[in-house]
């Protein structure tokens, strides 16, 4: 029946939440040991370590003594955009652009409105400029 399943999915949650704090206790203990263990007197010390090995070890200078100093690991590599690859262009659309004059038209600022359609605030302000919306200087 239904009420035995519910049941049992109850049993098997706090077994599951019984496990995962179980879990965390161990590796909070083991983390705990961890400086000691490679040899840190201190937790700061260890902290220390741990940042420089990150960032690739030490510094070093090159042959010669002359010029920038060298990582250990070698040149780090580029960072790269989170999760979306090669950056698309927008297509400007006779539609966009339609909505981006109604956008002035209510009043928004072009960095909202910008953010609305997904385009960049030039974008915005070329198809303003297209419509004779934008105020001449001086």
């Amino acid at each position: 029946m239904v009420t035995d399943k519910i049941q049992e999915l109850a049993a098997l949650k706090a077994r599951a939440a019984k496990l995962q704090a179980s879990i965390e206790s161990q590796r909070d203990s083991e983390l705990a040991t961890l400086p000691s263990k490679y040899g840190y007197d201190s937790l700061k010390d260890f902290i220390k370590a741990l940042q420089a090995a990150l960032s690739g070890g030490g510094r070093r200078k090159r042959k010669g003594g002359r010029g920038k100093a060298k990582s250990a690991a070698g040149p780090k590599p580029k960072a790269k955009a989170k999760g979306k690859g090669k950056r698309k262009r927008a297509k400007i659309t006779p539609e966009l652009k339609a909505q981006v004059k109604a956008g002035v038209e209510a009043g928004k600022t072009g960095a909202v409105i910008a953010k609305e359609l997904g385009i960049s605030l030039p974008s915005v302000q070329n198809i303003k400029k297209e419509f004779g919306l934008v105020k001449k200087r001086g």
